[in-house]
Order: structure tokens, then sequence, then C-alpha cells
């Protein structure tokens, strides 16, 4: 059976806030947990961390790169990838997050289709980095 990649969710926006504010908020526990979900997140490479997911329990995550100020990826459940990739603009910062590993005719660990989960979580982002934006320019 071949099994069909769908595109990354990709969430680009324009903070008006230094790189430093928006990297400590996207690479650490404090940070991450006021914007996204709670989680024993650290900012080492291979280091294991959950993410509270509310109702689904914690999420077994693992860093896989980084790059400070500019660039974090972690595994996030069997099949994910997040990456957040940060670019100075003068006094503001290009942030955009990419959301990897979908693939057609799969499930997530929950039983669900990536297909079904990829639309929804596309709009959920939405709110989250709309959450970000308003955490780093209080």
């Amino acid at each position: 059976m071949s099994t069909q990649t769908l595109p990354d969710i990709r969430k680009t926006i324009t903070l008006q806030a230094p790189i430093e504010k928006v990297w400590k908020a996207v690479s650490t526990a404090e940070g991450i947990s006021a914007w996204f979900m709670p989680s024993d997140f650290e900012p080492v490479v291979g280091h294991e961390f959950h993410l509270e997911a509310g109702p689904w329990g914690k999420s077994p995550c693992k860093v896989t790169e980084l790059d400070p100020p500019n660039r974090l990826s972690f595994t996030w459940g069997k099949d994910w990838t997040l990456t957040f990739e940060l670019i100075t603009e003068g006094d503001a910062t290009t942030f955009t997050l990419i959301h990897s590993g979908w693939t057609a005719e799969q499930m997530t660990e929950f039983g669900q289709p990536h297909e079904a989960v990829r639309e929804r979580m596309s709009q959920g982002w939405e709110g989250i980095v709309g959450k970000l934006a308003e955490y780093v320019q209080s």
C-alpha cells in the first residue's frame, strides 16, 4: 500500500518583539506552557519530555534540533515533528511554525485518521500562534 504524504501545516506570523524574547517563549518550559501546553521541555538535543495534552494525556516528545535563537525541532507523539523558525526583521521577529509528519491513510495513536486531525490542527494552530503573539507582545 502506498501512503501519500500530506502537506506540512505552516503558520507564519510577524511578532512585534525582539527575537530573544520570542526564542525564550518557544524554547523554555515556562514559555511553551504560556501559549501552547504545559510541558517539562528543556532546550537540549535528545531531551525527552511530555506535552500535557489535556484530555489526550501526556504526549511524548523529543528535542531533535536546536539552533538558538533561530530554529528548534522536536518529535511529538509517534508521527509528528514540530519546528519553530525565527528570523529577525528589524525590531520584529518572523515566526514560522511547521507541523510535519502527516500521511494519508495513517491513524494517530488515538485511532483518528491523519487527514481529519490535520484539518482540525491547522485551524487550532491559528489560535495557538495568536496566543504566542499576545504573550510576546504584552
